[in-house]
């Protein structure tokens, strides 16, 4: 273990050296003449010896601080070079981003060049899981959530709110019985999505049909997924009709894999959410990635 008087002591030692002067050394580390003499004074109390010599109009070096003094210069010298290397570290290392599989799939993924074209220098990592990050142990950057934003310790910034809409694919719209009207679902496939454990319930196919005023289709019939992914991809392959985000649908259906046959849709409580950690929220590559986020949720589909 290194036995070394208080850093701010041999900082303001360094500076008040250098300069020859308390009032100059002051101006360059943003503080008063008067702490920078009470940090040089406890420092030579500390040490038990003197290492300038206070003239009326002149501070001159002792001995024993002119001696000091190019090896202090040098060590501050060497922290500076440390620190400039830690942060290149981190720099050069990707950022990693967590985000549940079905929103990088269907939403991320399809955008992601576009970020890399605007920074080509931040190398970039996707953790697809639908587990809360620990951002420390799991070495992850930002997190993209979908819930009510109750983040406690994180930066939190909302995307975009979402809403829950009905898709099938085009075939259904053909056929012996044509998807045209909400009645028609009496004679589909309802796809299901068990999302499993939430903040609280999503919406699902029953609180649909009830707003649709539909009575007669019995909701507990059909394919149960436990990822909107498969819900989306049994309805572009004819399978049935699906009742999944927006965000999940919107590209396929200005793809033209999936039709949305009904203007209805139902708004949740639930967001779209980056969070990162508060110590780190404001670093070049998360700041980055917000500020693309931000502007891409912001930019129409197919602009």
């Amino acid at each position: 273990m290194y036995r070394l008087p208080p850093l701010n002591a041999l900082r303001a030692f360094e500076a008040a050296g250098r300069h020859l002067s308390f009032t100059k050394a002051a101006e360059e580390l943003h503080v008063t003449p008067a702490a920078i003499s009470q940090q040089v004074r406890g420092l030579e109390d500390q040490l038990g010896i003197s290492l300038f010599r206070r003239l009326t109009r002149a501070l001159l070096l002792t001995d024993a601080g002119q001696a000091a003094l190019p090896l202090l210069g040098e060590g501050f010298e060497r922290f500076a070079a440390a620190t400039e290397q830690m942060r290149s570290h981190e720099a050069g290392a990707p950022l990693t981003v967590s985000a549940a599989p079905s929103f990088a799939a269907k939403w991320l993924v399809q955008r992601l060049h576009r970020f890399q074209e605007r920074h080509p220098e931040i190398g970039i990592r996707i953790d697809a899981t639908n587990s809360l990050a620990d951002f420390d142990r799991d070495n992850v950057d930002a997190a993209i959530r979908f819930g009510l934003g109750n983040y406690p310790g994180l930066r939190t910034d909302r995307l975009m709110d979402e809403e829950m809409c009905v898709v099938c694919g085009p075939r259904l719209l053909n056929g012996p019985h044509p998807l045209r009207l909400p009645t028609d679902l009496l004679h589909q496939t309802l796809v299901h999505v068990d999302w499993g454990p939430q903040e609280e319930p999503q919406p699902d196919w029953e609180m649909w049909l009830r707003a649709a005023g539909i009575e007669d289709v019995d909701t507990r019939k059909g394919p149960v997924f436990t990822s909107e992914i498969l819900a989306s991809q049994a309805a572009i392959d004819g399978y049935g009709v699906a009742l999944v985000n927006r965000s999940i649908a919107e590209q396929d259906i200005a793809d033209g894999r999936l039709i949305q046959p009904f203007a209805l849709t139902l708004k949740t409580n639930f967001a779209i959410y980056l969070v990162s950690p508060e110590r780190t929220a404001e670093t070049a590559k998360i700041k980055a990635f917000r500020d693309w986020l931000l502007d891409e949720v912001a930019t129409p589909i197919g602009s």
